[in-house]
């Protein structure tokens, strides 16, 4: 039998092996990736993105409902289409390509770390990226942001290195030139631009001119080198932008500027918010990093100079976002995400030196932590009580969609708020060994804990809460999967039928432009009383029936849970 002492001894060799990290990032992201559908808007979006790049056969042009779709590049749904290939049209494959980026990202935070600073540093973020609600969770998702995150932050990185390099930094090795990091800067700039759009170069844009009054207007980049930059970066999506304009015209990129125009300057999709919005998520959905980050954020750095100067890089990216998105209307809970490099950052060099000097945890952040995780801790081990008690919360309501999505069949034991309590436990342990100064296994309690009772919680919880939100509608939408019919929401925005129904081109609305309200209209008129030519299903919440339920045309098919369903024949 291994002795723990033996079982300490490996952990301790291999914790200086970049694998270790993509293993454990494997163990962590991998499991039950598709054990639940892909939630609406984002997630079921981006996957029909790829499951119709397929379909087509057309891997240049991004669509959704067959029809040109400007809001996004292609790069990621390039990503997902492949992992579909792989997997199958399914959740799994929806997902796996941020569980990759994970399975990527912490092992490249680990090998950063110990470049600036040692093993431990590198251990400290990589265990704090993984241990940290939002940026965990992100990698379990169908979402955009975690790879362009990367991109972006390898942009950066990248950039910095590229002025180290320029101004001769002695204190750590460079073995490259400078134009060599500044490509690598081009290039990962140049692969956000083309996951998501000109906003990867307005928020790098931002940082460089930030740092740029910083250090008192001094050109740290000659317009030659700013210009082979942007060249880099821009030619990777031009490229893109080119052959699709050479085939096509004009017309994609032209609304896709628009979009991203109004994107900025505009509420977009439904998404207000006050102007605290950002700040309010990353507190809160940065649990627990974020409670380590004031203590460094302010703090006066006595190490070497590209240390120092590195901290003040992140500390501009973690401001340039956190400020710009909190000016955008649009508020959206990832808009934000790009904050958690910086932030993690922070979290971990504050864990480090309270590691390397042999400090206590401070008492604030100790009461916070605990405190936080109390408050989680409750709402984790309510959740199954109301479950079980959900005519209560019923009662309560006064939403008649939210009133009836609550009459869903979902098995709730009790036996779940266990998650709850040993998220609780656990926060309290990791607290009170830092207390004690044993600021390392403090840290790999808290934060492992954290990681783990989240993916239980994951796999316990969200199936039980997509039920009520979204799970009667899918089940219809898998129903008919394999019927030819035309399928239209009525009164309000989804994705989920174009991907659970299998949606094909012949049975794609017929319109150029879904974005436009008139278009829409005259298709939803013809297909509620014009002469189709195959059945046709309406779906509606309950709260927005009246615009179907008297057209004598339509039989009412279900009821279930908030959602309607009505089909009418062709005559």
């Amino acid at each position: 039998m291994l002795s723990l002492t033996a079982v300490k001894s490996y952990f301790s060799k291999q914790i200086s092996n970049p694998f270790f990290y993509a293993v454990c990032a494997a163990l962590l992201f991998l499991p039950f990736l598709g054990h639940v559908h892909l939630f609406d808007w984002d997630e079921i979006n981006f996957a029909e993105i790829s499951r119709e790049m397929l379909v087509l056969d057309n891997y240049l042009q991004v669509h959704v409902r067959f029809l040109p779709f400007w809001e996004k590049p292609p790069l990621f749904f390039w990503l997902q289409a492949c992992c579909m290939q792989l997997f199958g049209v399914n959740e799994f494959a929806a997902r796996l390509t941020n569980a990759l980026c994970g399975i990527i990202t912490l092992p490249v935070l680990f090998c950063i770390g110990k470049k600036l600073y040692d093993e431990k540093f590198g251990f400290f973020w990589a265990l704090i990226y993984a241990g940290t609600l939002l940026p965990t969770l992100y990698f379990q998702t169908g979402i955009i942001d975690p790879i362009f995150n990367l991109f972006m932050f390898l942009g950066i990185y990248f950039f910095i290195l590229f002025t180290w390099k320029k101004k001769n930094e002695t204190n750590i090795e460079l073995v490259h030139s400078a134009l060599y990091y500044l490509f690598f800067a081009g290039l990962f700039t140049g692969l956000a631009m083309l996951t998501k759009g000109p906003a990867a170069f307005i928020i790098l844009g931002l940082c460089y001119f930030v740092y740029w009054v910083i250090v008192k207007f001094k050109w740290y980049i000659s317009v030659p080198q700013f210009l082979f930059y942007t060249l880099i970066a821009f030619s990777l999506s031009a490229i893109w932008y080119g052959i699709e304009t050479l085939m096509h015209g004009s017309y994609f990129i032209t609304k896709f500027f628009e979009y991203n125009f109004r994107l900025f300057s505009t509420e977009e999709a439904g998404h207000a918010g006050f102007p605290g919005y950002h700040f309010v998520v990353v507190f809160l959905g940065c649990f627990p990093a974020s409670l380590f980050l004031f203590k460094g954020l302010f703090k006066q750095e006595h190490a070497l100079s590209y240390r120092k100067n590195f901290k003040t890089w992140m500390l501009i990216l973690f401001w340039s976002v956190l400020l710009l998105f909190s000016l955008v209307n649009t508020k959206i809970v990832h808009y934000s995400s790009m904050t958690y490099f910086p932030l993690t950052f922070i979290a971990a060099l504050t864990l480090y030196e309270m590691y390397k000097q042999k400090t206590v945890l401070r008492k604030d952040i100790f009461w916070s932590i605990r405190i936080l995780s109390i408050v989680i801790g409750v709402a984790l081990i309510a959740l199954p009580i109301i479950g079980l008690n959900i005519e209560w919360l019923q009662n309560k309501t006064q939403d008649v969609f939210a009133k009836a999505n609550m009459n869903a069949e979902v098995s709730w034991t009790g036996i779940e708020s266990i998650i709850g309590v040993l998220f609780i436990i656990s926060a309290f342990v990791g607290t009170a060994l830092m207390r004690n100064g044993n600021i390392m296994k403090g840290s790999v309690i808290l934060f492992i804990s954290t990681a783990i009772v989240f993916k239980l919680a994951m796999i316990v919880y969200v199936p039980n809460i997509e039920k009520y939100s979204q799970g009667a509608a899918i089940e219809f939408y898998e129903s008919i999967s394999d019927e030819d019919v035309y399928l239209q929401p009525i009164g309000f925005k989804t994705y989920a039928p174009l991907f659970y129904a299998k949606l094909l081109p012949q049975n794609a609305p017929k319109v150029s432009d879904y974005s436009d309200k008139k278009q829409v209209a005259e298709w939803e008129k013809w297909l509620l009383n014009g002469a189709i030519d195959k059945p046709a299903y309406f779906i509606t919440r309950i709260d927005k029936k009246n615009t179907l339920e008297s057209n004598p045309k339509l039989n009412l098919l279900m009821n279930k849970n908030g959602f309607l369903v009505y089909k009418r024949m062709p005559e």
